[in-house]
């Protein structure tokens, strides 16, 4: 090891352990691992790695972790979170590629519990999701995980079990490469989430009774003069009357916001300000994950440019943006480069501009930089979701709803011709997308004119190619579907409760799987146990293992059915898990 670095890397820790120490005192909920000084080169060579992390850090062959529910400050308050370890988030598990672990999970909950390890290429049984994988972990007891570490790059896990996540149940995963270059001079992690005080159980009440209970940002008056001026009455009247015949509102962006939640940044809200240090000239690699249960987050770093070297723990070849739209369940890894000892705002807004975190990127603790202020909050409406002008619905059929650029329409279940429910959309989809597109170049809502680079899908390009090459031998196709009035999600119009059997993947085979989004939100679909490779148009094509769908998008993924046994398969917003947007893919 180069004694010079270490020695200098030694000074700069001991100036910053008082403060330090004081940052982390102000909120308890914080997690030990977020340590401001972050991990270098230097300690990358290092044998013990838990020893200069911080003490949130657990590596080696053998992994001990404990689950409890623990009383602890957040936000202001104090609650009762989920803990690992003590920890809410919980410890960063830190692993090498090539290794084998065995992590042995004691639970000390009430309830039954589980750990599933996101986007792992694993054993089926070791995958962690209750009544697929393993039964669960019940009370005092303990479940031994037991798999050869095959890959590396950024990664989380949380748990499978009800609405657990949501109470802190959860943490970040690093794999190193098996060289151990972590590919800057310095990393942090940057674990976004959203918590309630509310019982998760008590929001997905509120959901079902009223879909738009934590929306608070209805419209005004003043956004229906406004709309009236921009596009004159006929066309506002009509565009109204549309939005009341799909029962939809304009503005439902996200089903639970800030009114409820709060956002945090490694266990710390706003206020708390988490600092992550670098040294002046150093490259920085930021770890970015999307833990949050409900959240898409919009993150940037107001002056600072980024360079995306990998997505979902993949990596990709690098791409310069200024912002990323992080889906729920997503990682990103950039490289930034600051000047000088500039102190940065890091800036993670939720989609519906209900709210946001902050951080710092800066040289020493305690500074501070200029939060920006909350954009205005978006409306799905022509040009969100990428429809033509208001008279180009002139001539559209009487039983669409709404005209969508040329032929793209929505049309509400009731008036479609039964051969379409034939077709696999059941009674569940209250609107179908009846020529959807892909929108993979889009940026997203809220983010169409911006005057910045914002990270699209269509700039996602492996770094290298992969293994299997064939032509998909079966295609499958399944639609994102919902009622949003009813608080109904689901795959072809069937709830996970009402599905007959698995989707069905032939073990060795190359699948192609189109993915047709339905419904008027957003969604993150998560495939466990194999990778989705996004049929953006580039080669190699990146690697997924959670794809986001905008509103009437199709997109087409190629699988590789190279993972015996039964897989989940959902959308990782949570309350839409729960209320029935979930299927189990068997590989046989």
């Amino acid at each position: 090891m180069n004694n010079k670095k270490t020695n200098e890397r030694r000074r700069f820790i001991k100036k910053m352990t008082y403060s330090g120490s004081a940052l982390a005192f102000t909120n308890s909920m914080s997690a030990s691992w977020a340590n401001p000084i972050g991990r270098t080169k230097a300690t990358a060579d290092a044998a013990d790695l838990t020893t200069n992390y911080g003490d949130g850090v657990v590596s080696g062959n053998t992994i001990d972790l404990t689950v409890a529910q623990q009383s602890k400050r957040i936000a202001g308050g104090i609650s009762n979170p989920i803990t690992v370890n003590g920890l809410s988030p919980g410890p960063l598990i830190r692993l090498r590629e090539g290794q084998s672990v065995n992590i042995n999970v004691t639970n000390h909950l009430k309830d039954s519990t589980s750990i599933h390890w996101h986007g792992f290429i694993l054993p089926f049984n070791m995958d962690g999701v209750p009544g697929i994988a393993f039964p669960g972990i019940e009370p005092n007891a303990t479940f031994s995980y037991q798999f050869d570490v095959k890959q590396n790059g950024t990664y989380w896990y949380h748990s499978h079990s009800g609405l657990q996540e949501q109470l802190g149940h959860l943490g970040p995963i690093i794999i190193d490469p098996s060289d151990g270059d972590i590919g800057a001079d310095r990393e942090h992690v940057i674990l976004l989430s959203d918590w309630t005080f509310e019982d998760p159980h008590t929001v997905f009440r509120h959901l079902k009774v009223a879909e738009g209970y934590y929306n608070y940002q209805q419209r005004t008056i003043k956004d229906t003069v406004a709309e009236i001026k921009k596009q004159g009455l006929m066309n506002a009247l009509k565009e109204r009357a549309m939005w009341a015949e799909m029962r939809m509102n304009p503005r439902d962006i996200l089903d639970v916001t800030g009114s409820t939640y709060t956002y945090l940044m490694n266990g710390r809200d706003a206020s708390t300000n988490w600092t992550a240090l670098y040294k002046p000239n150093e490259s920085v690699r930021l770890r970015l994950i999307n833990g949050s249960a409900m959240t898409y987050f919009d993150f940037r770093i107001p002056g600072l440019e980024m360079m995306v070297v990998a997505a979902d723990g993949q990596p990709i070849k690098p791409v310069t943006v200024d912002e990323i739209r992080i889906a729920v369940a997503e990682t990103y890894d950039v490289i930034v480069k600051p000047k000088g000892a500039t102190a940065y705002t890091l800036y993670a807004q939720s989609m519906d501009r209900s709210g946001y975190v902050r951080g710092t990127l800066s040289t020493e603790l305690g500074a501070q930089v200029k939060i920006p202020a909350l954009r205005a909050m978006p409306e799905r409406g022509m040009a969100a979701m990428g429809m033509g002008s208001m008279s180009s619905m002139d001539g559209m059929a009487h039983s669409a709803t709404m005209d969508m650029s040329t032929n793209k329409k929505i049309v509400p279940v009731e008036n479609i011709a039964i051969e379409h429910n034939d077709n696999g959309h059941g009674v569940g989809a209250s609107m179908i997308a009846s020529n959807p597109t892909s929108r993979l170049d889009e940026p997203g809502i809220g983010l169409e004119d911006v005057e910045h680079r914002v990270l699209l899908y269509s700039d996602l390009v492996g770094a290298n190619p992969w293994p299997d090459e064939r032509e998909p031998s079966q295609t499958i196709e399944l639609h994102l579907t919902g009622n949003m009035e009813r608080y109904m999600w689901s795959f072809d119009g069937l709830k996970f409760s009402e599905v007959k059997g698995p989707v069905n993947f032939k073990y060795g085979e190359r699948i192609r799987l189109i993915l047709v989004n339905d419904s008027m939100m957003d969604h993150p679909i998560h495939l466990h146990g194999m990778w989705m490779e996004l049929e953006n148009g580039n080669y190699p094509a990146p690697r997924k293992h959670t794809i986001s769908l905008k509103p009437s998008e199709k997109v087409s993924l190629l699988i590789s059915a190279d993972a015996p046994g039964n897989w989940a398969f959902h959308c990782h917003l949570l309350y839409h898990m729960e209320a029935g947007m979930f299927r189990i893919v068997s590989v046989s």
